[in-house]
Formats: C-alpha cells, sequence, structure tokens
C-alpha cells in the first residue's frame, strides 16, 4: 500500500513538474515573425521583425536570435517595449567599447555578435519583460549577392524555436538585366510545407512568398513543435548580353557587372601544398585525401600540377610540374592515398619549395596561370616560426608572378596570418571548416578558381566625370563569378563610357560600352522593389569592404589611413563593420547598454598567438575567451626560436630502418598495417582473392631477403595475367605476351585494362569500376616490390587471402583489456584475434621520402 502511495505522488509531482515546463515554455510566445527581404541588382535589404508577448503574471526574459549572413553588415536594430523605443546607436568601435567599460565598471562584453557557422554569424539579445507586456525586435542588415560557380545565393536562416501563429517571408528581387533562372531550396521543407510556397516571377521582378499556418509548421499533430529548423534558399542567376557587361545608373552613382561567358579557359600550373603535421591526423588528414581525389579528377588534360607536403620536413612529389594526363593524375592518386600525419609544421621552407618549382618549371603553355593551393591547420613551428618574416620571404619570392591561395582547416590556425600572406600574393584566403562536409568546401574552393579565362583587366572609366571609384584591376577572372566596379558621377553627363582591357587565353582583348545616364536612371523609378539610394549604399558597402581587405596586408601608416577612410564610410551610412559597434540601449533598472560588434573569421579562433609545436598549443574553451601572449622581446623571441627547435627535436617520430613487406590502410578506419608474413617454404602466397572483382594476387617472397620480389596478377575479364619481377613486368593475354622493361615509361591497355609503368618507380594497373593494383620499385637498401591499392572501397564482402582479408574482416577491439600496453591494440580479423604493436617503418608508398609511417604491425602465417 505504501509503495503504491509513493508512486501515485511521484507520477503527481511528475505532472506537475511537467505542467509548469510547458507553461514556462510557451509563457514568452513569438506570435509573429516577419522576414523581408528586398533584392535589388544583387543589394539586398533584409528587415527581420519579431513580436513577443509575455503570457506568464510574472517578469521574464524576451530573447531575439538571429542568424545572419557573415558577408552582411547590420545597419539598424530596435526594440519596442509597451511603445517606447529603444534604438541601437552605431559608434566608433574604440570610442563605444570605452563608454560600455566604464558604464558597467570595467565589465567585459562578451558581445552581441558572435560566428556560428561558416557562412553565418549569430545576433542576439535579450530583455526583462513585465507580465502581458509585448515585445517588438527589428534588425536590419544589408549585404551584396557575390557570384559563385554562376549563381547567386540569398541565405535566410529560420530557427523561431516554438511555432508562430503569423510567420512568414518575403522576398522580392528586381534585376533590370532579367532573371535567367530561380529556384529556391530548403533544408526542412516538407509536402505541407511546400503548400505555403509561392513564386511568382516575370522577365525582371520575382516575389517569392513563404507563410506557412501553424498547423503545417507543427513537426507532429499532437505536438507543437516546429518543422521550422534550417536553412531557406534561394538562387537566382541573371542574363548577359553585352560583352562588355550591364552599367546600372541612380541619384548620380553607377554600378557596372562584367561576367564574360563561353570564353577559352586558360591552362592551370597549380601546386598543392598540404600540411601533414600531427595536428592534422584523424578526421583532416582523410577529408584532405578525399577531396584531393576528386580536384585530381577535375583537373584539365592541358593543366600541368605537383604535390608538396609538409611538416618539420618539406617533401616534393615529383622535383618539376606535371602534365594532367591520365598516367600521371593516378600516380598522384596514389601518393595521395599515402598521406599520414605526423611531426612539425614548416610552411616557410614548403612554400619556398613550391615558387622555385614553379620558377624552374620548363616547357609549360606560353599563355597559362599559375598558382600555389596552401592547406594547413597549424601556426608554423618549424623551421622560420616568424610569422612576419614567413609573409615576407613568401612576397620576395612570388614577386607578383604568381597566385597564392591559402586555406586555414579548423580553428588552430593563425588565420590573420594566411589571410595578409593571401592577400599579399594576389590570391584569397579560405577557413575549411572541421564539419562532415570539411571535403566538400576543400572541392568547393577548388572549382571556383579551377577556370581562369581572364588574366589582367582594367576596367577603364573618364577620370574627370567619376570620383570615388572602386577597385578597377584585377589579376584573374574564374568563370561564374562577377566583376563589380561602383562609383560616383561627378559631373552632369550624357554618357558614361567604358572601357575594358584583358588577356584572354587566345589574344588581347578590348571591350567598349556606352550607358545613356537618363535611359538608366529611368530603370529604377518604380520605389516600391527597391529601397533608398541603393547604388550608393552598394557602393559604400564595397568601398569599406575594399578598404579593410587592403588593409590587412598593407604597411602601418597606409593601414591607419585605409582603416580611418572605412570608418568614416562606415558611420556616414550605418553599417556595423570591424571598426564600429551598435549600441543597444535598455529600459532602466537592466543593464543599460550592450555592443553589438562585427566578428572577423580572424577574431573567429581558439588558436593562441604562443608559436610552439602543434602538440603543446595553449588551447581555450571557446573563441570569446582569448589567451594574448604579450609583445616579445628581441632576447625573448631569441630564447623561445630556440626552446621551440629544441622542443620540435625532441618529439620527432622515431626513425625506420626498415620496410615491412606489405602495407595496407584498413577500409574507413584512419590505421595503416604494417604485415609481415613468413612464407618462404611456400612456392607463392596467396595474397588477395575477390571473386566479384575478378581479381587474384599471389607473390613471391625473394631467397636472400625478406621481401616480396615477384607478383603475379590475374584479371578474370579481360583474362589477362600480369608477371611483375624484378626485372621485368610481362603482360599475358590470349596466349600472347608483352614485355615491359622497368627501364623504361610505358603503357599497355588490354580491353580497358590499362598497365603502366613509370621507369624505375612504379607499375599501375587500373581498370574500370575495380580496384587499382599498384607496385612501387624500390632499389635501396635491399630490392624489392611493394604491393598496395587504390579505390579499396570497391573490394566486396567476398575478399580473401593473407592480405585480402583485412579489407573485409578486421576489425579493432576496444581497448577494455588492462593486460595491453598502451602501444598495443587487438585487431580481430576472420575472427581470430591478433595482437598488433605500435611501430613507425619506412613507407614504400611515398616514393620521395624516408619520413617514417606510424603503423600497427601483425605477423601472419599463410
Amino acid at each position: 500500500m505504501e509503495e503504491r502511495t509513493l508512486l501515485t505522488l511521484m507520477v503527481f509531482s511528475l505532472l506537475i513538474v511537467l505542467a509548469e515546463t510547458i507553461a514556462q515554455k510557451h509563457a514568452i510566445e513569438i506570435y509573429s515573425l516577419h522576414v523581408d527581404c528586398k533584392v535589388t541588382s544583387r543589394f539586398a535589404h533584409t528587415v527581420i521583425t519579431s513580436k513577443i508577448v509575455n503570457r506568464a503574471n510574472e517578469s521574464k526574459e524576451a530573447t531575439f536570435e538571429v542568424e545572419l549572413p557573415k558577408t552582411a553588415f547590420i545597419t539598424n536594430f530596435s526594440m519596442s517595449i509597451d511603445g517606447k523605443v529603444y534604438p541601437g546607436i552605431i559608434k566608433e568601435k574604440a570610442s563605444a567599447q570605452k563608454e560600455y567599460d566604464t558604464a558597467v565598471s570595467r565589465g567585459q562584453s562578451a558581445g552581441l555578435v558572435k560566428i556560428t557557422d561558416r557562412k553565418l554569424e549569430q545576433f542576439h539579445v535579450s530583455v526583462s519583460i513585465a507580465a502581458a507586456s509585448k515585445v517588438t525586435f527589428e534588425l536590419m542588415y544589408e549585404e551584396l549577392l557575390k557570384r559563385q560557380l554562376g549563381k547567386f545565393e540569398l541565405l535566410i536562416k529560420v530557427r523561431p524555436k516554438q511555432l508562430v501563429k503569423h510567420f512568414q517571408i518575403d522576398v522580392h528581387i528586381f534585376e533590370p538585366q532579367g532573371i535567367r533562372f530561380l529556384q529556391t531550396d530548403s533544408t526542412f521543407m516538407t509536402n505541407e510545407l511546400t503548400e505555403a510556397l509561392t513564386k511568382v516571377q516575370n522577365e525582371t521582378k520575382a516575389h517569392i512568398l513563404f507563410k506557412p499556418t501553424v498547423d503545417q509548421q507543427k513537426i507532429n499533430p499532437e505536438l507543437d513543435e516546429t518543422l521550422l529548423n534550417g536553412d531557406f534558399v534561394v538562387r537566382y542567376d541573371v542574363k548577359r548580353g553585352a560583352t562588355a557587361g550591364d552599367i546600372q545608373i541612380a541619384n548620380g552613382y553607377f554600378v557596372h557587372y562584367f561576367a564574360p561567358q563561353e570564353m577559352p579557359v586558360f591552362p592551370k600550373n597549380v601546386i598543392f601544398v598540404i600540411d601533414r603535421s600531427g595536428s592534422m591526423a584523424g578526421r583532416k588528414i582523410e577529408q584532405t585525401r578525399d577531396a584531393l581525389l576528386k580536384i585530381l579528377q577535375d583537373l584539365r588534360p592541358e593543366d600541368h600540377f605537383s604535390f608538396i607536403t609538409f611538416n618539420s620536413k618539406v617533401v616534393e612529389w615529383r622535383s618539376s610540374l606535371l602534365q594532367a594526363t591520365a598516367e600521371n593524375v593516378a600516380s598522384a592518386a596514389g601518393f595521395v592515398q599515402t598521406f599520414s600525419a605526423s611531426g612539425g609544421t614548416d610552411i616557410n621552407r614548403a612554400l619556398l619549395n613550391a615558387v622555385s618549382v614553379l620558377d624552374k618549371a620548363e616547357r609549360l603553355p606560353e599563355q597559362s596561370v599559375s598558382m600555389i593551393i596552401l592547406l594547413t591547420d597549424g601556426q608554423p613551428t618549424s623551421g622560420e616560426i616568424n610569422a612576419e618574416i614567413i609573409q615576407e620571404n613568401i612576397q620576395k619570392a612570388i614577386n607578383g608572378k604568381y597566385a597564392l591561395f591559402c586555406l586555414g582547416f579548423g580553428f588552430d590556425v593563425s588565420y590573420k596570418f594566411l589571410e595578409k600572406m593571401a592577400l599579399s600574393n594576389g590570391g584569397i584566403a579560405r577557413r575549411i571548416y572541421e564539419n562532415a562536409d570539411a571535403a566538400l568546401q576543400l572541392q568547393g574552393f577548388y572549382q571556383e578558381v579551377a577556370t581562369p579565362i581572364l588574366m589582367k583587366i582594367e576596367m577603364q572609366y573618364p577620370e574627370n566625370t567619376i570620383e570615388g571609384l572602386t577597385k578597377n584591376n584585377f589579376k584573374l577572372f574564374f568563370e561564374g563569378s562577377e566583376i563589380i566596379v561602383s562609383g560616383k558621377i561627378s559631373n552632369e553627363i550624357v554618357l558614361l563610357p567604358v572601357e575594358i582591357k584583358a588577356q584572354s587565353h587566345t589574344s588581347d582583348l578590348t571591350l567598349k560600352e556606352e550607358a545613356n545616364v537618363k535611359e538608366k536612371e529611368q530603370i529604377f523609378q518604380n520605389q516600391s522593389y527597391i529601397f533608398g539610394n541603393f547604388i550608393e549604399r552598394l557602393w559604400a558597402y564595397l568601398t569599406i569592404q575594399q578598404l579593410l581587405e587592403k588593409s590587412i596586408s598593407a604597411q602601418e601608416e597606409d593601414k591607419k589611413t585605409l582603416e580611418a577612410q572605412a570608418l568614416e564610410l562606415s558611420l556616414q551610412y550605418s553599417f556595423v563593420t570591424p571598426l564600429t559597434s551598435m549600441v543597444v540601449t535598455k529600459p532602466a533598472g537592466q543593464q543599460q547598454s550592450e555592443l553589438a560588434n562585427k566578428p572577423t573569421e580572424a577574431d573567429n579562433e581558439k588558436l593562441k598567438t604562443f608559436p610552439v609545436r602543434d602538440a603543446y598549443r595553449l588551447r581555450g574553451g571557446s573563441p570569446a575567451g582569448r589567451w594574448r601572449s604579450e609583445p616579445q622581446s628581441g632576447s625573448n623571441k631569441k630564447l623561445l626560436s630556440v626552446v621551440v627547435r629544441l622542443i620540435d627535436k625532441m618529439r620527432a617520430p622515431p626513425l625506420a630502418h626498415e620496410y615491412p613487406q606489405l602495407l595496407l590502410q584498413l577500409p574507413k578506419q584512419n590505421e595503416i598495417i604494417c604485415l609481415n608474413t613468413d612464407g618462404k617454404a611456400q612456392p607463392s602466397v596467396h595474397l588477395l582473392s575477390d571473386p566479384e572483382q575478378g581479381l587474384t594476387v599471389t607473390g613471391k617472397l625473394g631467397d636472400r631477403i625478406n621481401h616480396f620480389v615477384q607478383f603475379e596478377i590475374t584479371y578474370v575479364n579481360p583474362p589477362v595475367q600480369i608477371h611483375v619481377s624484378m626485372d621485368e613486368i610481362v603482360l599475358s593475354h590470349n596466349n600472347q605476351s608483352t614485355r615491359l622493361p622497368w627501364t623504361e615509361t610505358a603503357t599497355s591497355t588490354v580491353q580497358g585494362l590499362r598497365v603502366s609503368v613509370e621507369k624505375e618507380r612504379s607499375l599501375t594497373a587500373s581498370l574500370s569500376d575495380t580496384v587499382t593494383v599498384k607496385i612501387s620499385f624500390v632499389k635501396f637498401p635491399d630490392d624489392f616490390l611493394g604491393l598496395y591499392f587504390l579505390n579499396t572501397d570497391r573490394f566486396s564482402d567476398k575478399v580473401s587471402g593473407v592480405l585480402g582479408q583485412f579489407y573485409s574482416k578486421a576489425q579493432f577491439e576496444s581497448n577494455s583489456n588492462t593486460n595491453l600496453r598502451a602501444d598495443e591494440r587487438l585487431l580481430s580479423v576472420s575472427g581470430s584475434e591478433h595482437k598488433v604493436t605500435r611501430q613507425y617503418k619506412k613507407d614504400y608508398r611515398l616514393e620521395s621520402t624516408s619520413d617514417p609511417v606510424p603503423c600497427w604491425s601483425i605477423d601472419v602465417t599463410p
């Protein structure tokens, strides 16, 4: 009886708690949320209005949380509480911070804006409102949509966190050039929600309306939970007629859009400089491998390329650039598959080596574009570690000849360092976020720069007519992007002429265009589709962006001048930029003010500037709380440099003196197995057989060395046998034989099976939809053959053999066995458990390096 009473009380208590929780949850109700976006000629003006009521019997905190594009500038914010408006005021950042610190008695502001995603930043403000009171939040921001891969993208983040009675998104687009295509996409759309989406479009205008009812918003009819949680995306492009682009004019300002089409593509000479230091281990190096394998497939046959990998040592895959033939791409794919991570980070020497390879390159296409793409996840910790000296070294070496693109993987990089180095050398920097789609981010970046179609572009306008001209000289133009130039027309003119000079792959171009000022201004007389002086605001936005970008790589004195000009425009046009802050005021009795600052990508880091080896980096819990190193004196810098080098030597991976018989990477696991077998008593060792792939591989160990010196590769379709020895390769098919000596580079193809021999280096056997077989020819210290496979995801579950079983039936056990040392693990293979030991071995897959590879060593009996 007592137990039943106790259970009843517990259930009753739980129901009370649940009822209170539900009441709390709905006490603050968003009864209206409206996103109104007007896009006029790529320039987007967005207003987000949220109306909230406090249904509780006591004061509650109402929160306004919005995610907006990183490229946007906030222009206004206000709160209206019971009819009284509390506006946001934009001030110079330094003075606003000083006022704020004084007001809160030296308190520290966490800031109302923070970066949350690779495309988004979050604006968050809370205010206490009385029972039954209402508050209206209104946020405005503006951005210039950037054309990438042939389209513009407008991103609206939808996350109300509750059902909203009046929810509405309005997107109005006006493009005088004409809308070529328009599409909407969403990460949360269902069949029911699709019914709430309408799209009206004509030649130059479009209206997209998304207005779901409360029932349509529900995940489940029985639950008060919202489906609206994700991205609402509008993508479009414009029609293009005139070859010299399109000029638009309004209220004394002009904007010129230039995006030529169907131009021949320049051949590229590209060197990928890839960080393989210890901090790249695991998912990062895996994603890098995946991305590079895809990128290799996207190279054009006329492109030339090479790889340089670096940790404490710098390794050149080849001493010169190779043309992107199928054979060279396959060889490079084999090299990429072998990437493993260990050691420090010598960025300086890696980049200098890349420049040297380009400087010495011969037989490259006469009209071609040369570029270096650097991928790193850390600060320099080996060789030269002073960021400023590295930047100077690289700029001096490149000397305007090549473009340098810097990709920072994750948050342990110094983005400011990479950004300055890229901008100083005609490229850009980009952070790769450590998400599941990091490989896609890398591929996406490459696609943006993969098709250069113009170089040395000059956009010329009459000097005595135009003031405040934005950037009008561009080193490169990539297909799918767009050049935008804007300025103020200072004199009364009838026609605005423009002349464009550029180099294409086949010729020097000169394009001319004239714009009739009055005719162009007539286009924008319909004010219902545009907002204010939009071209003037576009000009200010673009000018501020370019001044800030220019200041990154400028000398100190020039930097101050550029920032002063950007600050003046930011205040004049009410933009929250990295130089300004918005002071958000609140009702009496609450914290009187808070600051909304514009975060930059360089602010969004956990990295501390203490320049030590990867394993010793200081890390903070979040980007908001950052450690800052004190400026170092000359003697301190020297001492620090010595300490770093000592640590680097102390932490260097152990030396490896021997090669394993066989190397393989476990599928879907970032673990490498070093396999040794005692097969000397047998005439041949059955290494691998896969009936679904129609592939069998056997091998023979040497008489005097414990390594393989012969392999027999047998294909079912086509029926081909490849005999590989230290002397030659023999292909047998239909009772006919073809001999390929190791002393020559040669290729032979039999019914789609391609066998390529790279002189005294490697053999590659590749067949469509089949695993690629690769054999390295190793000459030192003992002559032997090293076998490995590419595209191992193509193996079936039926693969077997001494080596084959690891591709289908190998799995590491959990480390629950207390009898194992730290360098030991249990590996289950074909139902049997094997104790494996962590060792360092020389890697026969890395064709030009003696760096050891960490692997799990196992001995098996055939």
